[in-house]
């Protein structure tokens, strides 16, 4: 079993995979993944939506009590773990990249660097090729939210679908089309037997709204003589022709315009709007293996899938060769029940482990030692001193 900051070579890994509690762990060369914790089970929404209260009293219960808040899924919709087929491993050997490649791969960094020459890359004697591959452990947890807002829009004569034609539906039974798994997307659907006309507010129904530009006078403050009715030493002023005002170019010196709330229709057409949101939510954790090479940009870069997990509900990892990786899966299968139990319908958990390449090359350039890392599937290197850089200059 590899320790942090030892470098791990030719490692062979037999069957692991995920099993539920009842399985027995009696090989310590197995990881597996331990029974799930109790499921708590989501309270239902327990109040209308402000602008219902008016419909009925017996739609009660449908819809939040706060506009925009989450709708906890009915108990029956939340997702239970199942005791499916152990997922299929691979046996994989972690060695070193070969000189040939690390040769490349620093040639290619010093090309993409401006002031960088190529010569302590083509010239350079490898000393020593250390590997320190580490490992990097994602849990992917599906949801599905559901909430609702009330619209308000201009009514243009369409069709009304009211209470009047049967009460609204549990916002968990409207139907939508999944997007495909681990995937963010959200859909907004108008919600049957919402619908409801007033008058507009705004204009009192008349379609038309004192106008913003005059205030409702008609007429504005002349420009040119600020309303003194003279200009250039007691002249009657040529622009308003003496009087101070000109008419309201906005609303015609009407003092009134189309109502901009309602478009001068006078009535506006309310609704709910049930928002369905779903999101790929990912934990994410990298061993560090402290030999010196900053594991933020592991980031950057694919590594090689060992291990993969998919079912309604994951059961944390156990027995991997790193233990980290084992607190880690506990740690995070936990926080993502804790976190969208009770909030979200959880459709799908999906939880990877990939093995990140990273060696550390030694090397001389011109008598001196030097040193630097080739990391990930790409061959990425990052490299703290660079012997040889060119000075540049613009004359």
């Amino acid at each position: 079993m590899a320790t942090e900051g030892q470098a791990i070579r030719g490692v062979d890994h037999r069957s692991y995979g995920a099993i539920h509690q009842s399985h027995e762990v009696t090989n310590q060369e197995h990881f597996d993944a331990i029974a799930p914790y109790h499921i708590t089970q989501a309270e239902g929404p327990s109040a209308p939506h402000p602008h219902l209260i008016d419909y009925k009293s017996e739609y009660e219960g449908t819809f939040p009590r706060n506009s925009g808040s989450n709708v906890p899924p009915p108990p029956e919709l939340l997702n239970k773990r199942e005791d499916g087929p152990l997922p299929s491993q691979t046996n994989w050997n972690i060695p070193a990249v070969s000189e040939d490649i690390a040769r490349d791969a620093f040639i290619k960094y010093a090309d993409s660097k401006l002031c960088y020459s190529r010569a302590p890359a083509i010239e350079m004697v490898f000393r020593d090729l250390k590997p320190f591959n580490t490992y990097r452990y994602f849990l992917e947890t599906f949801t599905e939210t559901r909430c609702t807002d009330v619209k308000i829009v201009p009514y243009n004569g369409e069709f009304v679908d009211s209470y009047m034609l049967g009460a609204p539906p549990l916002l968990w039974n409207i139907q939508v089309e999944v997007p495909p798994m681990f995937t963010d997307h959200i859909q907004k659907v108008k919600v049957p037997h919402t619908s409801l006309v007033k008058g507009c507010s705004d204009c009192a129904g008349s379609g038309r709204a004192r106008c913003w530009k005059c205030q409702g006078r008609g007429q504005i403050e002349c420009w040119v003589c600020h309303g003194k009715r003279t200009q250039d030493h007691d002249n009657r002023c040529s622009h308003c022709s003496g009087c101070g005002y000109k008419r309201c170019i906005t609303c015609s010196g009407e003092g009134l315009k189309k109502c901009d709330t309602c478009q001068g229709r006078g009535q506006m057409l309310s609704y709910t709007e049930l928002q369905v949101k779903w999101k790929n939510n990912i934990f994410e954790y990298v061993v560090d293996q402290k030999c010196g090479f900053p594991a933020k940009r592991f980031k950057a870069v694919g590594g090689e899938k060992i291990f993969v997990d998919e079912q309604a509900m994951v059961y944390p990892v156990v027995n991997f060769p790193d233990p980290s990786i084992n607190q880690v899966s506990q740690n995070a299968v936990q926080q993502h029940h804790a976190q969208f139990a009770s909030a979200a319908r959880v459709l799908r958990q999906r939880q990877t482990i990939e093995l990140i390449f990273l060696t550390q090359v030694e090397y001389e350039w011109k008598g001196t030692q030097y040193s630097y890392y080739v990391y990930g599937n790409e061959n990425e290197v990052y490299a703290e001193h660079y012997p040889q850089k060119c000075c540049c200059s613009v004359m």
